[in-house]
């Protein structure tokens, strides 16, 4: 539905864009013409994803490690953006974190594992980017963040997570407003269940087959696909009206379904000693690849 060179010259900034859905969202707007700069914490997947999409042109697709949660990491990497003479036109806020918790088991440390990268990265990243492009005063700009359909609805089992992501959506509608004279639109995809290994690993650790209950909850009898968040960023990055809307990508499921993660009343002790263990297994294997 999009011309093949609808995003030429133009570089999209998209932060955990490794794997998951950062590398989905980053593969389709490759295929319109864009170039991407990807950013995570993890060096290996990063250098892979960025061979596997450049199809062998040099340039297209770069990478940096960066921790969004640091502030100054955040403005040390734009920075390197706008002077190695690639700075970025579009932003996707796609890196986050999340696991499955009872409330009152929360560490301190826990909860700041979710809230520092979804809220504090978010808006840093989106302040160090935004800042440079008032100063250039050159408008056509968009940002697009990945939040959740819980952040309408709250939903148990995942508290840090439903916090920060309303926090996305309100730092969305609240700027838009803000920078709209400035040529900046900015909107967000809140996604349904489109599966990605590192998402089943820390909210349904243990589950069989979690793709198939999701499917058959769903109104439309499915899961999401690449090709359904491919196809919304590019719309929503494009020069359109749109600015400071949310739109649920998900089949429907909110509506029928609320937050999700009403299963996991049933679980005992045991059960949550159990997933806490996947949790940490994921946790660490993730640190080894971050070196």
């Amino acid at each position: 539905m999009f011309r093949a060179d609808l995003f030429a010259g133009q570089r999209v900034l998209v932060t955990g864009g490794g794997s998951g859905l950062g590398r989905m969202m980053a593969e389709k707007l490759l295929s319109l013409g864009a170039a991407v700069e990807i950013w995570g914490r993890r060096g290996p997947v990063l250098q892979e994803a960025a061979e596997a999409m450049s199809d062998g042109e040099p340039g297209r697709v770069t990478w940096q490690v960066v921790d969004i949660k640091d502030p100054e990491a955040v403005e040390r990497a734009v920075a390197a953006m706008w002077e190695g003479g690639r700075p970025a036109t579009h932003l996707i806020n796609n890196a986050a974190g999340n696991f499955v918790s009872r409330t009152e088991d929360l560490s301190p440390r826990g909860i700041r594992a979710i809230t520092d990268i979804v809220f504090h990265g978010t808006l840093q990243v989106t302040q160090a980017v935004g800042k440079r492009w008032i100063a250039a005063k050159d408008g056509n700009h968009a940002v697009v963040s990945i939040t959740t359909t819980w952040g309408r609805t709250g939903a148990p089992f995942v508290i840090p997570s439903a916090m920060s992501k309303a926090a996305v959506d309100t730092m969305t509608k609240s700027l838009a407003v803000e920078w709209g004279r400035h040529g900046i639109r900015l909107n967000t995809i809140a996604p349904g269940t489109i599966p990605t290994e590192g998402m089943y690993a820390r909210l349904r650790p243990g589950d069989n087959d979690p793709t198939a209950k999701a499917a058959a909850s769903n109104p439309m009898g499915r899961v999401g696909n690449a090709e359904d968040i491919g196809n919304l960023v590019a719309f929503l990055l494009a020069p359109s009206w749109i600015n400071g809307e949310t739109i649920a990508l998900d089949g429907g499921s909110w509506m029928m379904n609320g937050g999700g993660f009403r299963d996991l009343f049933a679980y005992g002790d045991a059960d949550w000693a159990a997933a806490r263990e996947r949790i940490k297994a994921r946790n660490k294997a993730d640190k080894a690849q971050r070196g």
